[in-house]
């Protein structure tokens, strides 16, 4: 009999959860509370001294008192023997089924699996504890994002060591590796999602977990989630995909041996002798899978309960579907969850994503546990495995990270599919405070969202050049060969973009009514450039030149001039107040009884219809240059590229 059984049997004593590290590899991190009902434990050895009789199950978990054998004062197993023999008898039995051999089975669990791991003899190793008595120090690191939100006691070795790690991985992994493996998530679920019912009759599923210089405790987190939250007759398989890590592997190895030995087959690894990119991360991942039903995640991930089974019911409905779940958010700083509520996927012009509403007859239905249709999909998808195969998979030319789902999204409405987000399906996700593996994403992006205008956005390609500050032709970046993807939206017999436009996203603006675009020159001051200025404020300001997206302005022929394209989720119109002398930058839907329409020719002045006031730049009280609305005095101002004869 294997010892999941007996771990089983003593998996609710809370000493033997105090006891047991996560390095154990039994789920021991839940300190202080009784083992769920049905749910898996991970013990990884098998032993001839373990029967098949019936064992204890549940036991109160208070019989052993406050402060019963900490990490710290635990030595060795002769110990461990004394203070469980000295304290059986305090224990509250619920069946009445304790007994000696019942102790000598968890005790032999305990002493098999630690060797088995750590290959240490009797001596039981657990990882040090975090110390309880510190020095007061000030603050080491006063600039790290880590510390402005997270402020434990910790002595100055533990601070550079959490700081070092955080820098290194994103996240705080300082803390993660003394979080609970498997961990209790919040319920987030809307409350008609808690009594819905599936069928037992679901597709299996196949989870694909990728991953690059990851924390092992957050991948082990992730490993778990899965197995205790899926139901075992749906789990076909967990893939890891290593993109070309750089940070070691044996540890995660070892552990997915010992998880072979309790399910054989669960764990398939596939790994990138160098990184190759998260498009290609996945298709890898998807080659390898067997299931009916492929779900491609981060490995920063924790599933919450129940959520395979939406998913999988909606896909047994219709294969022809790509869906999502719900993401929580888990903070970088404390790991604490943070529910978000369900919100359309869609992008802007640079093919950046963004959270949108969902489209007003969702919630003319007045039930938020309903499926939505959405125009994209971001991080995670869930895709009939066959159907993904069909449709083209993922465009395998992408590089690196970003624009790969927006092209997917794409491409799924325009060729026969649809998306939907489930959010009785919930998964939390760590939001990193920064991407460790490319500190700077913009060219890359820039270059992957070419590539998808020039496949897929037929004529408003051009919008995209516009987000990225780039000529409205010849913009001189190498975005590689799009022959076959163009032969697989012919294959495919795809619809035109400007079907998606107004039937599926039309949220998003297709500025076809532009005349100009770029940067935004003073001829005073040629070395200037209009900047949104600090996202918080709505003061627009005047910024040395850097052409990034707080730079691209635009003009349209309403008379709209937008500031900080690509950036803000609407954009924020110049708007003259009426009185002062500041400009303003207000969101361009919500401008009704504001000055936001303005006459401008190329090298001429930029005057307000309403207000008869221009944008002009004057000496400010602190001797430098800034934007005012005032009377005009004849400034000129030139716009970087002019798509129309109007201008």
């Amino acid at each position: 009999m294997s010892l999941t059984k007996a771990s089983e049997a003593c998996s609710s004593l809370d000493v033997f959860w105090n006891l047991l590290d996560e390095s154990s590899l039994c789920s021991c991190g839940n300190f202080g509370r009784p083992a769920t009902p049905g749910k898996v434990h991970h013990c990884s050895v098998s032993s001839p001294f373990v029967d098949n009789g019936s064992h204890c199950d549940l036991l109160d978990s208070q019989s052993f008192g406050n402060g019963f054998i900490t990490l710290s004062r635990l030595i060795d197993l002769n110990y461990l023997l004394s203070q469980l023999f000295s304290h059986h008898k305090k224990i509250k039995l619920k069946h009445n089924c304790f007994s000696y051999a019942a102790l000598i089975v968890c005790i032999f669990c305990i002493i098999l699996s630690v060797q088995s791991f750590h290959g240490q003899g009797n001596m039981l190793t657990v990882s040090p504890a975090v110390k309880r008595e510190k020095k007061p120090i000030g603050n080491l690191f006063p600039n790290s994002k880590l510390f402005q939100s997270w402020h434990p006691e910790l002595s100055e070795e533990e601070l550079r060591e959490a700081e070092e790690l955080f820098q290194r991985y994103g996240y705080n992994v300082f803390l993660s590796d003394r979080t609970p493996l498997d961990r209790n998530l919040p319920e987030t679920r809307d409350h008609r999602c808690l009594t819905k019912k599936y069928p037992s009759d679901l597709p299996t599923i196949s989870v694909v977990l990728i991953y690059l210089d990851e924390a092992l405790s957050v991948i082990k987190r992730a490993i778990y989630s899965v197995i205790n939250r899926t139901p075992v007759h749906l789990l076909k398989e967990i893939i890891l995909v290593d993109d070309g890590s750089s940070n070691g592997t044996s540890k995660l190895n070892a552990f997915i041996s010992v998880l072979h030995k309790t399910r054989p087959g669960l764990l398939k690894k596939v790994r990138h002798a160098e990184q190759m990119g998260l498009t290609e991360a996945r298709v890898s991942g998807w080659e390898v899978a067997t299931g009916d039903v492929v779900a491609i995640l981060d490995a920063h991930i924790e599933v919450h309960v129940q959520w395979a089974e939406p998913l999988l019911a909606r896909i047994q409905a219709d294969r022809r579907l790509v869906l999502s779940p719900v993401f929580d958010k888990v903070n970088f700083y404390d790991l604490e969850v943070t529910p978000y509520p369900p919100a359309a996927h869609g992008f802007n012009w640079a093919l950046w994503c963004r959270y949108e509403v969902f489209r007003q007859e969702w919630y003319n239905r007045n039930d938020l546990s309903l499926p939505a249709k959405s125009p994209s999909v971001m991080g995670i998808l869930v895709v009939d495995r066959l159907f993904f195969g069909e449709i083209g998979t993922l465009d395998r030319g992408m590089k690196t990270y970003g624009g790969e789902n927006v092209e997917l999204g794409i491409r799924v409405w325009l060729c026969g599919g649809s998306i939907e987000i489930i959010p009785c399906s919930k998964v939390a996700h760590i939001e990193r405070a920064h991407k460790p593996y490319a500190r700077s994403l913009d060219e890359v992006m820039k270059r992957n969202a070419l590539r998808v205008a020039e496949v897929w956005l037929d004529e408003y390609k051009i919008n995209v050049n516009a987000a990225w500050d780039l000529p409205p032709r010849d913009h001189g970046i190498d975005i590689g060969d799009v022959s076959e993807r163009k032969r697989l939206k012919e294959r495919l017999q795809c619809k035109p973009f400007k079907w998606y436009l107004d039937n599926i996203y039309p949220q998003l603006d297709p500025m076809d009514d532009l005349i100009g675009y770029g940067v935004l020159i003073n001829s005073m001051k040629k070395n200037a450039c209009v900047d949104q200025g600090p996202i918080a404020e709505n003061t627009p300001i005047l910024y040395e030149c850097h052409h990034k997206f707080s730079q691209v302005c635009s003009y349209r022929n309403r008379g709209e001039i937008t500031i900080g394209m690509g950036i803000f989720e609407k954009e924020r119109c110049l708007v003259d107040p009426g009185s002062g002398r500041l400009p303003l930058l207000n969101i361009c839907s919500k401008q009704k009884n504001l000055y936001k329409y303005w006459d401008f020719k190329q090298g001429h002045a930029i005057k307000n219809r309403d207000t008869g006031r221009c944008l002009e730049i004057a000496l400010g009280p602190d001797g430098y240059h800034q934007l005012y609305i005032q009377d005009c005095s004849g400034q000129r101002w030139m716009i970087q590229y002019i798509i129309r004869d109007e201008i």
